[in-house]
């Protein structure tokens, strides 16, 4: 569904609004977005995700993402499309990006589905609209959180994202886990949740799930602020969206949706890139 800048807004606005009216329990948290990493963890001033649209499309396996990342996190499988929770999906390109959507483009563009994911968001609606401050922004790194135990199920973050990266367990999720991953917490019953960027793999010096188990490079992750990072690499040489720019939240998942010479990547992305430019 299409959602123009004005009645985003509008929403957003109302959400916020509306607290005043709701018998819903306001608990003023503390500011968590100070996060010190360990020594072996991974560490960056703004995650960032880019997906190689070709490459995925051509060469990885989605089930196989979007497997790693379920099977990491716990994530129930449900086969209602009323109830389903999903962290990484698939989508297809005109709903993805419906402002870039038109009959002339690449039939594999239009046949073929774009994965998804939270965007976490440089300026993330979700968070504006919490009641409970369920769901934050860390100021280190930019990772848009989520905190089960506060999360009271009143689903103004859902409302309030544009891209639909956020679901809501209807049910107990856990007997729908076909195997548990014991170092990562089970959710409950009337809490939202989201991809968190793997945020308790980065703790531990780990790329994300979805990203170790690429097998061609077709989601890269790395420090968008570093302007040596490989992510902002790929960006300068490589043509990219966002999804529903118009709306100003500035998502931090990027899709490349060109494509350039092999060899100009390779010398770009080489160890000898600062001699290079030197030149």
């Amino acid at each position: 569904m299409s959602m123009d800048r004005r009645k985003f807004f509008h929403l957003a606005t109302c959400g916020t609004l509306g607290l005043a009216g709701a018998s819903l329990p306001i608990v003023r948290a503390g500011v968590r977005g100070s996060w010190l990493p360990s020594g072996e963890a991974l560490a960056a001033k703004r995650w960032a995700m880019v997906v190689d649209l070709k490459k995925v499309l051509e060469k990885e396996d989605s089930a196989k993402l979007i497997k790693a990342c379920h099977s990491a996190h716990n994530v129930p499988s449900i086969d209602d499309p009323q109830e389903e929770v999903k962290w990484i999906w698939e989508e297809h390109f005109e709903e993805v990006f419906p402002e870039q959507s038109h009959e002339f483009l690449p039939e594999s563009l239009h046949e073929k589905p774009v994965l998804v994911f939270c965007n976490h968001c440089d300026n993330p609606p979700c968070v504006r609209v919490c009641p409970t401050q369920a769901t934050w922004k860390r100021e280190d790194d930019g990772v848009v959180m989520m905190d089960w135990h506060r999360c009271i199920g009143c689903r103004y973050c859902i409302a309030a994202c544009p891209y639909g990266s956020r679901s809501f367990n209807w049910r107990d999720p856990r007997p729908s886990i076909a195997e548990q991953n014991p170092s990562f917490p089970t959710r409950t019953r009337g809490v939202v949740e989201k991809c968190n960027f793997c945020e308790e793999r980065l703790r531990r010096g780990e790329l994300p799930a979805c990203v170790e188990a690429c097998e061609h490079g077709g989601l890269v992750f790395g420090d968008l602020e570093d302007p040596d990072s490989e992510v902002r690499k790929l960006l300068r040489v490589r043509h990219s969206l966002r999804r529903r720019p118009g709306l100003g939240t500035k998502p931090s998942v990027f899709y490349l949706v060109d494509d350039v010479c092999e060899d100009t990547v390779k010398e770009i992305l080489g160890e000898d890139l600062q001699e290079a430019n030197g030149r």
